[in-house]
């Protein structure tokens, strides 16, 4: 076997379908476009979202609403689950980077601790936000708060 032999293996490449090639090809006439019409035109493309002048689906949903875009989205983590991440990594600093290494938050999120659950360890936590009563928890328990 030397490269310039190598081909195909029999019966896999199928040559392309040459339409508009004249009537004795088959696919002569019309070429495959059915008759008449916008679509059966060169050039022709159809709008995005048009139903033959039917009022589109776009139209006829009503809008309401606002979605703001420069909205801060935070990934919520509560102590019940940092109270397992010590215990099984048995580690008292809790940092993004932990969280992350640990595939509790994904490495571009925002973090912030809520309150849920019981701390039974002393933590120290640097993160991107904090609420209130999960402040509280992990300083009653001896632990320090950092907000990045």
């Amino acid at each position: 076997m030397k490269l310039h032999t190598l081909k195909p293996a029999k019966g896999s490449v199928k040559s392309r379908k040459r339409i508009g090639r004249g009537q004795g090809s088959g696919k002569g006439g019309t070429s495959t476009r059915g008759h008449k019409g916008a679509k059966s035109r060169s050039g022709y493309s159809q709008k995005l979202g048009f139903e033959g002048g039917q009022m589109p689906l776009q139209r006829r949903v009503p809008k309401f609403g606002f979605k703001n875009p420069n909205k801060t989205i935070y990934k919520a983590v509560n102590l019940d689950s940092l109270q397992e991440l010590s215990e099984k990594i048995k580690t008292t600093n809790i940092t993004i980077d932990v969280l992350v290494g640990n595939g509790i938050v994904g490495k571009r999120d925002l973090v912030k601790i809520l309150g849920r659950g019981e701390l039974k360890v002393k933590l120290n936590v640097s993160v991107h936000a904090i609420s209130d009563s999960a402040k509280e928890a992990i300083e009653k328990s001896g632990g320090t708060v950092t907000v990045l």
